[in-house]
């Protein structure tokens, strides 16, 4: 849906912006002649004669251009809005969360075809991303970036341990278990079961994670030739993402990794969020906030 708008707002640009341009080369001086001669020689056109003087199509195209123009240029390479609508990414990220998501962080793209143009940057261990879903290009999904091109991951017994790649700069480290502090249990529920809360230090990040109580099944995690069922080897060009929502998460333990084309941006803070907590029965439309989070407003860790 997303990329839709995209191909219908640069459609939309171009077409005003056409009619603009079309009417300004060949239209417009014969109108302001013809007027010149319809008044008599010498007397001045004022801008509302020749304005009353434009054809609908022109008017209409001279008027939404600049707008239409500015809000693609915003979205499409600078910030984009997102809504959350499942609770993958709890605690960092709660359903009704308005979120910006930074486009030109990992090089700037065109909207269309989407292939990058100006390598400005790429995504760190710990960010928040939003891309487009690998098995349907048509959806975006948004997790956490846990693994980067060469490293190898490892989630046993709802442990997350990373190795990262080895390059000629640095030594070549062993696995590293991700520290985790315990917070809290049961301020939040999950089809009835109490979630625990932890801080996870990812890189230079510190957030916070769920994880419900018992062991984490493998049994439907990707399965990459080579390595065990809860390993995975972050091939060149691609990352690999985890739902901060540990064992509530459809993420890349189960289809693998995120291609780097695939990258939208990155989430950098929530702008506005709503509350939906309406009873079944309501009269008042779903979609109809029943609260305002203002202290949820801000950066996204």
């Amino acid at each position: 849906m997303a990329n839709y708008f995209s191909i219908f707002l640069v459609v939309l640009t171009l077409v005003s912006g056409l009619i603009w341009l079309v009417d300004s080369l060949m239209f417009a001086s014969k109108r302001r002649e013809k007027m010149v001669i319809n008044k008599g020689p010498g007397v001045a056109i004022s801008a509302l004669e020749q304005d009353a003087q434009l054809p609908w199509l022109v008017d209409t195209a001279q008027q939404i251009f600049p707008v239409i123009a500015f809000v693609m240029v915003l979205r499409s390479f600078l910030y984009e809005p997102f809504q959350i609508p499942s609770g993958s990414m709890m605690p960092t990220l709660l359903v009704g969360d308005f979120i910006l998501v930074e486009k030109f962080t990992y090089g700037l793209k065109d909207p269309v075809m989407r292939n990058k143009f100006v390598d400005i940057g790429a995504p760190e261990r710990g960010d928040v991303v939003v891309f487009k879903f690998p098995p349907e290009p048509h959806l975006d999904y948004i997790k956490r970036v846990v693994g980067l091109p060469g490293d190898t991951v490892i989630y046993r017994n709802k442990q997350l341990q990373v190795k990262p790649a080895c390059n000629i700069v640095e030594n070549c480290l062993g696995f590293q278990a991700i520290e985790l502090k315990f917070e809290s249990r049961g301020e939040a529920y999950q089809q009835f079961a109490p979630l625990e809360k932890y801080t996870e230090k990812l890189g230079d990040v510190s957030h916070q994670i769920y994880r419900t109580q018992g062991r984490a099944s493998s049994s439907r995690y990707y399965s990459q030739p080579g390595t065990q069922a809860d390993e995975w080897i972050v091939p060149e060009g691609h990352y690999f993402v985890m739902g901060d929502n540990r064992d509530n998460s459809e993420d890349g333990r189960y289809w693998g990794f995120v291609p780097e084309e695939n990258l939208v941006g990155k989430a950098v803070a929530i702008w506005i969020s709503f509350e939906f907590d309406r009873v079944p029965s309501s009269w008042v439309p779903g979609w109809i906030p029943t609260d305002v989070r203002f202290e949820r407003v801000g950066g996204i860790k």
